[in-house]
Order: structure tokens, then sequence, then C-alpha cells
């Protein structure tokens, strides 16, 4: 069971956190002091760390850069408001996302989940295959070849990375931020409009209907998710 530590002071916004995540199989942690939370974060013990920015006796930031001294653990930010220099400040601290409130408690399991699957890549562990498999097409990881039903198809750099994290973790919607800062990430000059431009040009080359697409679904009003059923 993977475990994952909330450092937040709103008790009902932690404890919303933590139900939500064990009801999707998480075993959670607690801590509305920022220098508590500190000390159990530096234990090396979670898989994921959601770290509230603003915190009694040490702020989120604090406790970002020291995490950061000795673990890779994926740190999810949460903001209390929206304003664009605290998400660059805090993922310029070390952490790898950020959600701001309010959000949706499925948002944050399936950031969770995405996160955790990446760090496992990173680390070497868990990795069953290295080839994609799913209704004719196919993803080799090892080679970064693309097939549909044998043929080759040609995908550039951005398209086979949007691709292939999709693909990894099929059925999870993610958001056009999600994927943008996941893809292109803080350094790139562009916006989150290059992220549908990139899904339509996928589907042109993937897909027997790109208007009807049957492996990256658009959920309306939402983002996207791969669809492996």
């Amino acid at each position: 069971m993977k475990h994952i530590l909330i450092i937040e002071d709103d008790a009902n916004i932690a404890e919303l956190e933590r139900d939500y995540l064990q009801l999707n199989g998480y075993s959670v942690d607690i801590d509305r002091d920022g220098a508590q939370g500190l000390k159990k974060a530096l234990t090396g013990i979670y898989d994921v760390i959601i770290v509230d920015l603003m915190l009694p006796n040490k702020d989120g930031y604090e406790i970002i850069k020291e995490v950061r001294k000795k673990h890779e653990i994926p740190i999810i930010v949460v903001l209390a408001k929206s304003e664009d220099i605290d998400k660059i400040r805090g993922l310029g601290f070390g952490a790898d996302d950020y959600l701001t409130k309010p959000f949706s408690p499925a948002e944050l399991a399936a950031r969770v989940k995405s996160h955790i699957h990446r760090y496992q890549r990173l680390m070497g562990k868990n990795i069953s295959t290295e080839v994609l498999v799913c209704r004719g097409l196919e993803i080799n990881t090892a080679s970064h070849k693309v097939f549909i039903n044998g043929k080759e198809v040609q995908l550039t750099t951005k398209e086979y990375e949007l691709l292939v994290f999709l693909a990894s973790n099929p059925n999870i919607v993610f958001t056009k931020e999600h994927l943008y800062d996941s893809i292109w990430g803080e350094d790139y000059y562009g916006g989150t409009a290059t992220v549908p431009v990139h899904i339509q040009r996928i589907r042109k080359k993937i897909e027997k209907d790109p208007a009807n697409p049957e492996y990256i679904e658009t959920i309306w009003g939402t983002g996207y998710r791969f669809n492996s059923d």
C-alpha cells in the first residue's frame, strides 16, 4: 500500500483529501503543523507528499527545500490562491505539481497516482513491460516507436511523450494544465493551448476516425483520458 503525507492546517480540507485518498487505496497521514510535518516528510517513508504553502511554524516553501535536500519523493503543492508567482515559486523550490483550491478530490487522486507511477518509472521500479498495447495500438518505449495494427506511425517528440504519458495512466482524466506541466514544463513559453493541438495531431495519426476517437477521449469541461477499455 502506498503511503501519503498531507501537511495542511485546514482540518476540513485535510480530512477531505485523506478520506478520498483512502477510498482509492492509499494509507494517509495528516499533520497540521509545518515543523512537525517536515519531520515526518524527512523520514522518507512516504510515496507522495501533499503540502499547503501557508502553514504554522514552517511554510510550505521551507518544507519543500528541506525535503529536496534528502529525497526525490513527488511533492504536490496546494495553493490557496491562483497567482502564477506562487505556482512558479513552489515548482522552483522543487515541487512536482500544484493544485489550486478549491479542487476536485478526484483530480487529487489522479495526480497522486500519476506521480507515483512516474516516480517508479524514474527509479526503475515495477516496470512490467517496455511495450504498451491496446486494441491494435502498440507503443514500444525502448525503441520509441508507435504502431497501429502493425504499421509504424511517425510522431514528433512531444506527440510521443504526450501519448506515452496518457497511455501509461489509462482511464485517468487529466486537465490541459496538468498535461502541459507534465510534458512541456514551466520553462516552455507556449501555453496550454498547445495541448489540444497536439491531441488532434496524435488522433489523426492513430485513430480510425479522429472525430470519434477510441483511444484519447475528450472529457468535456475537464480534460482528456486514454481509454483502455
